[in-house]
């Protein structure tokens, strides 16, 4: 009796991804950062409301130019057919 040796198949698959724009998606939420010191605004799903963050934070420390825009956007991915 010979050696009996494991054989795979393997499947190549066409994967897509696009952002998760269904009714139950999770949100798109906004955050800004400052470049200085770090500091980090609270998330919203309304971006007016870090941008008024950025304008006090830099109302309160003149010298804080900087600022890093953080978008979390959910995405979704699968197979092609």
């Amino acid at each position: 009796m010979g050696t009996v040796t494991p054989r795979s198949v393997l499947r190549y698959e066409t994967w897509t991804i696009q952002p998760d724009r269904e009714p139950d998606a999770e949100p798109v939420l906004y955050a800004m950062q400052c470049a200085v010191d770090g500091e980090t605004s609270p998330t919203s799903k309304d971006f007016a409301e870090p941008q008024n963050w950025v304008l006090r934070h830099c109302g309160q420390n003149p010298s804080h130019h900087t600022y890093r825009e953080i978008i979390t956007r959910p995405w979704r991915a699968w197979r092609r057919t």
